[in-house]
């Protein structure tokens, strides 16, 4: 029967950009796609493929960083075929070579109970010839995935690691900012040992919080408010917050210049960006051109920040939240009175803008590519900034600023089945999950692993976000929405 490989040409086709990033100032695109070529052939009609992405990534690059075979698996590529009479050990010598290859760790985990007995196995399954190493590669590889996971699980989720139908799909609604933790293989393979594989649909967060339902095992917008939206839709309680972000404000080297100057921007080893100076130059309909010296932008448009569409999504909503704790003299927007008093100024700094992504990830991604021409400065979480750093995309001009005050986004699971439920404990208290997750980005509770990625990849993150407000409470949060939305019409 034929072997399905779809997600696994998506997840080669995710690889290879990230890899040809990655590399780039050390081996031309054509290089690494050929590393990648190379690597994919070894597991050529492998029928288990839910881990021949990692397994290939892994392989490519050992090649691409330039480290040699094992010893061992050297030697045993220049081993005459052996006659059927040989012991079965030496055949075996080829696959434990094949083993340190794809797992470099694998001595400690040959004393598996089990891996012993399977070794031999694999040896012995064909005696009239000695297994190529790219079979070897392959074969042992399933075989390592398989008791690794008889070892430390139930029957049911070891079947599930070695890819069997015994997965249970988890389908979630989930912020566009998360799409690229979900689709990392290694967080698929993580989930898989637990008996998981997560389907999900990438959208706004105040999106999902308007989007029927019906069929999702989850909902993960990217704050304690939207999530709140869904949970009282659905008259359900549980939540679990597995990792959060602060908003930052995302510009380019000469914008931040002559807004240093402005006294907008602060330098330092994390600089900030004061919202009072900003809403004061938003207030007085200040352009570009206004600013004294600016020779670097003089563009006749407002100075304003580019932002998603409040309608749907929650990172406008988060700055609509610090924009109205600094509009109402610095204190959380209450009562009717307050609203009215702030709305103008809140409006403005939305309607002004014209056109608004739907989510976080198409206004960063233009960011990236579109440089500050159309958007010179712009409104992410601080996570797409660290993980766009880790895998090669900032240019050295690229600069991350942090609002003074800021709102931390609390990613939020909201589960509306078992499975939902099973998926938001994992996320919150799987060691390895929560690793990486640093590894894109996100804050979780063990600080130290944040600081370890930002350290890494020199990104220059405060250790600590102090200045932190809360946002007004869910009601009074909507009903500022839902001014600002009148206003666009």
């Amino acid at each position: 029967m034929p072997v399905e490989t779809t997600r696994e040409e998506q997840a080669l086709r995710r690889l290879t950009d990230s890899l040809v990033e990655s590399y780039a100032g050390q081996h031309p695109p054509e290089r690494v796609r050929s590393a990648i070529g190379d690597a994919r052939e070894k597991f050529d009609g492998t029928p288990v493929r839910e881990f021949v992405p990692v397994l290939i990534e892994r392989i490519a690059r050992r090649e691409l960083d330039g480290h040699a075979e094992p010893e061992a698996a050297r030697e045993h590529l220049a081993t005459p075929v052996p006659n059927p009479h040989h012991n079965a050990v030496e055949s075996a010598a080829v696959e434990s070579a094949a083993v340190e290859h794809v797992f470099p760790d694998a001595g400690s985990r040959a004393g598996t109970p089990g891996l012993r007995r399977l070794l031999p196995i694999a040896a012995t399954s064909s005696p009239r010839r000695l297994l190529p190493i790219a079979a070897a590669l392959a074969l042992v590889a399933i075989v390592v995935v398989a008791v690794v996971a008889v070892a430390g699980r139930e029957p049911s989720d070891a079947a599930a690691a070695g890819g069997t139908t015994d997965l249970t799909t988890v389908r979630g609604a989930v912020g566009s900012e998360k799409a690229s933790f979900f689709e990392d293989p290694r967080v698929a393979e993580e989930l898989a040992r637990d008996g998981l594989r997560v389907e999900i649909e990438p959208a706004g967060s105040r999106q999902i919080a308007d989007m029927d339902l019906t069929g999702y095992s989850f909902a993960f917008p990217s704050s304690v408010p939207a999530a709140e939206r869904i949970l009282r839709a659905h008259d359900i309680s549980t939540r679990y917050t597995p990792f959060a972000s602060p908003m930052a404000i995302a510009t380019f080297t000469p914008i931040a210049e002559v807004l240093t100057t402005a006294g907008v921007i602060r330098p330092g080893p994390a600089p900030t960006f004061d919202m009072a100076r900003y809403l004061e130059l938003a207030q007085r309909n200040t352009e570009w051109t206004h600013l004294a010296g600016n020779t670097a932008y003089p563009v006749r448009k407002n100075i304003l920040v580019s932002t998603t569409d409040p309608r749907t999504s929650n990172s406008a909503a988060m700055f609509l939240a610090i924009a109205a704790f600094v509009a109402n003299d610095n204190a959380v927007v209450q009562g009717a009175e307050a609203q009215q008093r702030v709305l103008p100024l809140l409006s403005r700094l939305f309607t002004g803008q014209g056109y608004a992504e739907n989510s976080s990830a198409g206004t960063f991604g233009e960011y990236l590519t579109a440089g500050m021409g159309p958007a010179p400065l712009v409104l992410i979480y601080e996570a797409q900034f660290v993980e766009a750093k880790a895998q090669g995309r900032i240019t050295p001009d690229m600069v991350l600023t942090y609002p003074t005050p800021t709102v931390l986004s609390t990613h939020t699971v909201v589960p509306l089945d078992d499975a939902g439920d099973r998926l938001g404990r994992l996320l919150t208290e799987d060691p390895e999950l929560q690793r990486l997750a640093a590894e894109h980005g996100f804050r979780t509770r063990d600080t130290a692993a944040f600081a370890a990625v930002a350290a890494e990849h020199r990104v220059p993150v405060p250790a600590e976000v102090i200045d932190v407000v809360d946002t007004p409470t869910y009601e009074t949060l909507e009903a500022l929405l839902q001014g600002v939305i009148t206003a666009y019409n």
